[in-house]
């Protein structure tokens, strides 16, 4: 494990575990400290196939001795264990369903639990300061309820917040953990001790890791286990310079954690180009997979992908029905050759429809393999955030109340430009000239534009407009259709940019206006100019949008009677398109 990058949620897994009550008549029963002792190596080992059934069995036992808080215990570690697993989909609804359960039948003291696995959800997602803040009032809950038996994971878990910001915090954090479970719960020790081994190794001191290694050894001798026992191996043979056979045991036994663990081996033992291979591998998996949360949690989306694949077959053997149609009219115009004539037109209608089936068909396929990754993200957020929001039980901060309605709106504005770039695009299909009556004043027009999309910009993106017209020059055009078109290429440099400016520029050329959108973004290889201009070209698949914006916005100044191009002569960084209108007469 890389005490650097931990993901690990295994320590709220031993609340009750490994301890009981002094006064409770069943802790010295073989039969219940063997299914303790199967749950607790079945979770160390990460193990499925007998996590779950010994989980269950111990669950039962617990009930019929009416211990509750015990029981209760083991259904958080079920959640844990699933957390581990990066099921945060079924972690989270268990978590729920065991909230109400203990709120519809009033166990209010064991309550603390529900936020427990809220704080690791918090923390799994990134947000440290509420993970820190509902860890501390666990622990206030469990103190007040009488369970110091069970508060040493806690500490635990707030180490783990702790580690990488605040390593001293930690540290004392950890030796908190260990008075408690020496005076309330001796047998959570090894499995404490053992993680406060991990951090001598992290923190350069391989002499004292060596020693602490030999006492790990010792209680493992005796029969102890502990979540943190495969790393410990890992990093004891990198701490005797066999590097190469503590990668390939990280490759083994760490799962994910590997390419944390072993970027943090190569970087010890002085082979940094290795290391910062690994690092860039592992953070690139990172980003790809950085939405584990948001794929687990969209099995329902997934149904209706599925519904709609169906759908589409339907389509597919509608078309064939059609062509088979089509075959059999061909054969009866062809021995009916005297109504070749009177059906020419019918004919002809048919072909269109056709090609248009053809082509609703293709732009089927490619919007099920566009949006799926762009709607459900969104959506996925405001749902998630809504439930927490509407949860009467959980408390939050004015802070976090606000955050959450930014994303859920940032979220709204990506799902409703998504269905207007689709809808514009379709309604704009038409190859006829729009109507062009209304008189726009062009600088007014790009001020107001920077003033409505400042708010999407990242923080370090600034907004500029500069113009060499008056402020009375105007131009008849349609209004709509210009603004939109102008529009996209903001959004779409917003979009691509996350530091510097993005500048619109208004200028004339003989008789002709010339916009500009200029950003200081990633920039576009000047052989993909006209590619980029076709509908759902991405090229970066990773940026949000379903590829419609910059189709939507050439359809659109085609019908204005203007053209729109990426300018391959701007020297960059960036990006630079060029939208031309004819002037005629409308100075």
């Amino acid at each position: 494990m890389n005490i650097r990058h931990l993901i690990l949620l295994a320590i709220i897994a031993f609340l009750g575990t490994g301890s009981v009550k002094a006064d409770v008549p069943y802790k010295n029963d073989p039969k219940y400290i063997e299914l303790r002792d199967a749950m607790h190596h079945a979770f160390n080992d990460a193990d499925s196939a007998r996590f779950y059934p010994a989980v269950k069995k111990l669950e039962n036992y617990l009930l019929e001795q009416n211990d509750l808080h015990a029981y209760y215990t083991q259904r958080c570690n079920e959640i844990v264990f699933l957390m581990n697993k990066q099921k945060i989909f079924e972690a989270y609804t268990l978590g729920r369903q065991l909230s109400t359960e203990l709120r519809e039948k009033k166990i209010d003291k064991e309550m603390y639990m529900a936020y427990n696995i809220l704080g690791h959800i918090n923390r799994y997602c990134g947000n440290k300061a509420a993970a820190r803040r509902i860890f501390r009032k666990v622990i206030d809950m469990m103190e007040e309820a009488g369970y110091y038996e069970n508060m040493p994971p806690i500490y635990m878990n707030l180490v783990n917040v702790e580690i990488e910001d605040n390593p001293e915090e930690a540290m004392r954090l950890l030796d908190k953990a260990l008075e408690i479970a020496e005076k309330y719960s001796p047998d959570r020790m090894f499995d404490i001790e053992t993680r406060k081994f991990l951090t001598y190794y992290s923190n350069g001191d391989i002499k004292k890791f060596q020693e602490c290694y030999e006492l790990y050894r010792k209680g493992v001798a005796e029969g102890k286990s502990s979540v943190h026992g495969r790393s410990m191996e890992v990093y004891y043979l990198a701490s005797i310079g066999k590097t190469d056979e503590a990668i390939a045991l990280a490759k083994e036994e760490l799962g994910d954690e590997a390419k944390g663990t072993i970027t943090e081996i190569l970087a010890k033992s002085g082979r940094w180009e290795e290391a910062y291979k690994t690092l860039k591998e592992a953070t690139s998996t990172n980003d790809s997979v950085n939405n584990v949360v948001l794929i687990n949690s969209m099995r329902s989306i997934s149904d209706q992908l599925r519904l709609e694949e169906m759908e589409k077959q339907t389509a597919r053997n509608r078309l064939i029905g059609m062509g088979v149609g089509l075959l059999l009219l061909g054969l009866l115009v062809t021995a009916l050759s005297y109504i070749i004539l009177s059906r020419r037109k019918h004919l002809k209608e048919l072909k269109i429809a056709y090609n248009h089936a053809l082509e609703s068909d293709r732009m089927k396929s490619a919007f099920i393999q566009n949006v799926s990754h762009e709607v459900r993200t969104p959506l996925n957020i405001i749902s998630g955030f809504a439930q927490i929001i509407a949860d009467p039980e959980l408390t939050s901060h004015t802070e976090e109340r606000q955050h959450m309605a930014q994303m859920m709106q940032k979220s709204t504005h990506q799902i409703t430009s998504l269905i207007d770039e689709m809808l514009e695009l379709s309604l704009s299909e038409s190859s006829e000239e729009a109507v062009k009556e209304d008189k726009v004043e062009i600088n007014d027009m790009l001020r107001d534009l920077l003033q409505e999309n400042q708010s999407l910009a990242n923080q370090d993106t600034q907004l500029t407009f500069e113009t060499t017209i008056s402020d009375d020059f105007t131009i008849t055009t349609n209004e709509v259709m210009l603004k939109r078109a102008i529009g996209v290429l903001v959004d779409n440099a917003i979009k691509n940019t996350e530091q510097g400016t993005i500048t619109l520029k208004a200028s004339v050329f003989g008789i002709q206006l010339i916009l500009a959108v200029e950003d200081t973004g990633r920039g576009i290889p000047a052989e993909e100019a006209e590619h980029i201009f076709e509908r759902f070209v991405k090229l970066d698949a990773f940026k949000e949008g379903l590829g419609l914006g910059l189709p939507l916005c050439r359809t659109l100044v085609k019908r204005i009677g203007g053209i729109v191009l990426l300018d391959k002569t701007f020297k960059g960084p960036g990006a630079r398109f060029v939208i031309t209108l004819p002037l005629e007469s409308d100075e």
